[in-house]
């Protein structure tokens, strides 16, 4: 059996929010099967849960926001939410003392090892899929985004940013689950930004804690970090991770193949939107004769030092 996973002890930790500034406090508990990934505003007294689904997103500038029908909201669950796909963890209470997840480092590195020192167990319990069971398309503009039918999980990203330094590196990256290691070539990705965007979102009431600790910075034709590229096609891996956090909004792992050529939070969100308005998918559970070894290979990579499967 393929089993729901949730985490067995009860973590902590701290940063800034990127946009707000201010220090926010993460807590991550276990919670029980079916529940899904639920975050939860600790600083509101009532009324302060949100349940992932494509509808609780409500902006998409610059980060993705989610709230619920009473106004409660937090900004920035795209990184957090790319963790805990990679980890392949279904079931989870996200506490935040604030309206923002905090920033870390810039990439989901932080909330992979937290979540991994917490133990990551095994439910009794099937794990659910959201499987893709046809070709569904968003555009804007020269920008799209498409989820095709596909046994196990695949990313195929590309960017175009007209810029020196992004110019230098490669600008598709391809991310089978099947194949390739999430917690190796994805989550330590750093998200990035351009100083003239940086100044005009600060006049905005935005950007108030990005610095060069938590996000590659380029003035008109270079880096401005003094430390080194983390890979060396880290821009377009790090729209990857973003992908796959947008993608988790749905609120389970996926069976499908997601294609995008300059996509990003509000075209993501469009395309699951999409599907759900579509029907174009199925609530899939894995049966003993199902082929599902692409599968196995994808969960066993986080599962072999914690003895999960």
């Amino acid at each position: 059996m393929l089993s729901q996973r949730t985490i067995k002890n009860i973590v902590s930790t701290s940063g800034v929010g990127l946009h707000s500034g201010g220090r926010v406090h993460i807590t991550f508990k276990p919670a029980p099967v079916n529940t899904g990934i639920i975050f939860i505003r600790a600083d509101l007294a009532n009324n302060n849960q949100i349940k992932l689904s494509p509808k609780v997103v409500k902006n998409t500038k610059m980060a993705t926001v989610i709230a619920n029908d009473f106004g409660a909201s937090i900004s920035t669950v795209e990184h957090v939410l790319s963790a805990c796909y990679g980890l392949a963890i279904d079931n989870l209470y996200i506490e935040v003392s604030g309206n923002e997840i905090p920033i870390m480092d810039g990439s989901a590195a932080a909330f992979v090892y937290l979540l991994q020192s917490a133990n990551i167990i095994a439910q009794n319990h099937t794990k659910k899929w959201l499987s893709i069971t046809k070709t569904v398309r968003v555009e804007l503009e020269d920008k799209w985004a498409e989820l095709s039918p596909y046994m196990g999980f695949k990313v195929d990203f590309t960017i175009d940013f007209k810029h020196p330094a992004l110019n230098k590196t490669p600008k598709n990256f391809i991310l089978d689950f099947g194949k390739v290691s999430y917690i190796k070539t994805i989550s330590k990705a750093r998200t990035f930004g351009f100083t003239h965007e940086i100044e005009s979102l600060r006049q905005a009431g935005l950007a108030r804690g990005g610095s060069i600790d938590n996000v590659i910075v380029m003035d008109e034709y270079r880096i401005l970090n003094d430390d080194s590229m983390r890979y060396n096609d880290e821009f377009v891996r790090h729209k990857v991770l973003d992908a796959i956090g947008d993608l988790y909004i749905c609120g389970h792992l996926i069976l499908g193949s997601y294609k995008a050529f300059k996509s990003g939070h509000a075209l993501n969100n469009l395309l699951l939107r999409k599907i759900f308005d579509e029907k174009a998918y199925s609530i899939y559970e894995f049966k003993e004769q199902d082929d599902n070894s692409n599968i196995i290979n994808w969960l066993s990579e986080t599962a072999d030092s914690l003895n999960i499967i």
